[in-house]
């Protein structure tokens, strides 16, 4: 019985340790994408900066409202922000000049 109880703690504290990373993944391209202005969306040849700031914000709010990480808005938000991140800013970032 207290071996279960141990295991018990055990994932819920790996699954808070996943949910508050990817909690954090989210949050970064959100405030990237915000800080970024409209022009280099364009000049880069990626979605606009409303689109990017509809999607990640609203994957952001669904995983405070639900922040079990294995759930499907999660993942679906999850996949977006890294999109932004591997696709979207290192093309911005070039354009820039590395800067922000």
């Amino acid at each position: 019985m207290e071996l279960e109880f141990a295991l018990f703690n055990l994932r819920n504290g790996l699954e808070l340790l996943l949910s508050l990373g990817l909690l954090l993944v989210k949050a970064f391209a959100f405030a990237d994408a915000a800080v970024r202005p409209a022009a280099v969306f364009v000049a880069a040849d990626k979605q606009t900066k409303t689109f990017w700031l509809i999607v990640l914000g609203l994957f952001l709010v669904a995983h405070v409202l639900f922040p079990r990480p294995i759930g499907i808005l999660n993942l679906v938000g999850t996949v977006a922000a890294l999109v932004y991140l591997a696709d979207a800013r290192p093309t911005m970032r070039a354009l820039r000049g590395g800067s922000r």
